[in-house]
């Protein structure tokens, strides 16, 4: 008698379960055929019938029974070791604005669940700052100037970096605008960090009475994209739209210390290596689309 095969005796457990060969395939995602033949090798390995084949599917023999029942507990014995090897805290939920999740991150999520299967990120998409004791938050990326508050973590993933952008049609129509001052009589599409009006105020220029306002970065270009008007947005997020063609790049804003988005968590935190591997992955990640080219 030879040593059973351990994937044939989950097939055998499979089948034995659903008492037909279709479902344990579909069960273990396999073809029909290669779930029978393994359980036709464990037969003849074992020299004995494990079960009857019937018109409308499988039934256990007396000796399949009695088999099955130590190969079902031996199975749970593996699986349970095997799942106690894996790292604790493999999800993790991650907040971010609706803008920075439609206009970055969720077109490179996919890369990182390549690289990280074990890893399951949640997304948590809304405008408000997150809470990490009441929101079950454990890592935050957010638009701003550091420090961030007390207590936390940061990390800069990118600088602001603001542009004008606007849609190719609108561009030529404008014409080369050289100055923060050109801006003023034009068309100017702002969301609700109120960028331009901030701008226009810092540098002593007086604010136009109306700016077409929208609530999300995201809204904001999308709108500037279809000819609207002229958007101030942070370069990471406008990465690929220029590259697209849908935005073209009319005045970079040259200020130091604009600000930035920052990778927070709580500073009091336990090592997680889950969190660890994400933070490593979106800081190079961004580094990679701000490179030139």
């Amino acid at each position: 008698m030879r040593q059973a095969n351990l994937n044939a005796l989950r097939m055998f457990d499979a089948a034995a379960r659903q008492l037909n060969f279709r479902l344990a395939a579909e069960e273990l995602n396999l073809t029909q055929g290669a779930v029978a033949q393994q359980v036709r090798r464990l037969e003849a390995d074992l020299g004995l019938q494990l079960f009857y084949r019937e018109a409308r599917g499988l039934a256990l023999t007396e000796v399949g029974r009695s088999y099955h029942a130590p190969v079902r507990r031996a199975l749970a014995i593996i699986d349970e070791a095997t799942q106690k090897l894996r790292p604790e805290n493999t999800r993790i939920t991650l907040s971010v604005t609706p803008s920075f999740a439609s206009k970055w991150l969720v077109p490179r999520l996919a890369a990182f669940a390549r690289a990280h299967p074990d890893i399951e990120v949640q997304i948590v998409a809304n405008e408000g700052l997150a809470n990490f004791q009441s929101d079950g938050v454990d890592l935050a990326i957010r638009q701003g100037r550091a420090p961030l508050g007390e207590g936390l973590h940061v990390e800069l993933l990118a600088p602001l970096a603001l542009y004008a952008v606007c849609s190719p049609g609108l561009a030529e129509e404008l014409g080369p605008i050289k100055r923060l001052e050109d801006f003023a009589m034009r068309p100017l599409i702002q969301d609700s960090h109120n960028l331009w009006a901030g701008l226009f105020e810092e540098a002593g220029i007086a604010v136009p009475r109306r700016f077409v306002q929208f609530n999300q970065t995201a809204l904001a270009m999308d709108a500037a994209a279809h000819g609207q008007g002229i958007a101030l947005a942070p370069r990471l997020l406008l990465n690929a739209e220029l590259e697209q063609g849908r935005l073209v790049e009319l005045w970079q804003d040259g200020r130091a210390n604009q600000g930035g988005y920052y990778v927070i968590y709580p500073g009091d935190r336990q090592a997680n290596p889950a969190r660890d591997a994400l933070i490593h992955w979106l800081l190079t990640e961004a580094r990679h689309s701000r490179a030139p080219g």
